[in-house]
């Protein structure tokens, strides 16, 4: 009896867990727009961290080395990405043209008569 109940209490308590949902408001999609390219600006900033000390790394080798090391690689300069500056994205110009377009309808609907 106390297997069954449990078994039931579990079922109904996953269910919940599918739930839908309540679409994102707009504030809430800002924020997660600003999150993910927060995100990829700290990616940046890690890359080139790395590639910093990957120079440091390989300059050390060719000086402790220079008997046993061949000419070395050359590669791109580490490109520092800054600051991070967020802008977010403007409204969309669909809002202005469809009320560009209901005030001209209300204009022609005397014009009927």
């Amino acid at each position: 009896m106390n297997k069954a109940l449990l078994t039931v209490i579990l079922v109904a308590a996953s269910a919940t867990a599918f739930a839908k949902l309540p679409p994102l408001d707009d504030e809430a999609k800002a924020k997660a727009e600003e999150a993910k390219a927060k995100t990829a600006h700290t990616a940046k900033v890690d890359a080139y961290l790395l590639c910093k000390s990957q120079d440091k790394v390989a300059a050390h080798v060719q000086k402790t080395n220079k008997a046993k090391a061949g000419k070395p690689d050359t590669t791109p300069p580490c490109a520092d990405p800054g600051k991070f500056v967020y802008t977010p994205p403007e409204a969309p110009a669909a809002a202005p043209a469809a009320a560009a377009s209901a005030s001209a309808a209300v204009a022609a609907a005397p014009a009927k008569k």
